[in-house]
């Protein structure tokens, strides 16, 4: 039975992001730091080849793909672009801490959004759309594997949706230049719209002396990233 890959990356931190910046919409380079790290990634570790490369529309993760995949021609999908911090954009947590309405966004997650800007649950549902119409226009095209490069807010979002096995939102957490690979069966999908997050990216190279399962890798980087955020 046909079925479909997709390799999601996460993009290499930009400069902005390294301050400590709301970079959603804010076009910020990568850091030179970044791109060393990347390269580094790169000739150390398997990257995987697709049919199809796809890229949020920010030049940060266009750039990543670029290293990663120097022949691609990556078709950018407006949908995966990170979410829109309005207001807010390009600053950091200090400059806002004596907005009220920055409190409250803080408080209230995606509840709220940024004046000016996106909600978490508007982001959330952008995104899901834009990832069916990939799925779908994979299938119509017959195209059974793509690399995806964006954001790790766009990335968590997919997986929390659709992703087996279900961990929810933080628990999906990657770092910069690592990901997932999911696999997709057409009968699944149009049945219950799930996919099977089968490994990490790139590959887990280092051994234990128990079985780790993808959650189990996705927890540990979400612990480092949130802490405890991860559990509630």
């Amino acid at each position: 039975m046909k079925s479909y890959t997709i390799h999601f990356i996460r993009h290499a931190p930009s400069e902005g992001n390294l301050e400590g910046r709301y970079i959603g919409r804010t076009e910020s380079p990568l850091a030179m730091q970044s791109i060393r790290e990347l390269l580094e990634l790169k000739n150390k570790y398997p990257y995987p080849e697709a049919e199809a490369y796809y890229a949020s529309p920010s030049t940060r993760c266009v750039d990543t793909l670029k290293i990663l995949y120097p022949e691609a021609d990556p078709e950018v999908i407006l949908e995966m672009a990170e979410c829109n911090f309005g207001d807010w954009e390009n600053k950091t947590a200090e400059e806002l801490k004596d907005d009220e309405n920055f409190q409250k966004w803080m408080a209230d997650g995606s509840q709220a959004a940024p004046p000016n800007g996106e909600s978490g649950i508007v982001f959330m549902q952008r995104v899901c759309t834009g990832f069916e119409m990939l799925v779908k226009n994979m299938m119509h095209e017959g195209k059974t594997s793509a690399v995806l490069v964006t954001h790790g807010g766009v990335i968590m979002s997919i997986l929390a949706a659709y992703g087996l096995p279900k961990a929810n939102f933080y628990e999906w957490m990657s770092e910069p230049g690592h990901g997932y690979s999911v696999r997709i069966t057409p009968s699944l999908w149009m049945r219950s719209m799930v996919m099977e997050v089968y490994d990490t990216l790139p590959a887990r190279l280092e051994k234990s002396n128990r079985e780790y399962t993808i959650t189990d890798v996705a927890r540990e980087a979400a612990q480092r990233a949130y802490g405890n955020k991860s559990q509630e």
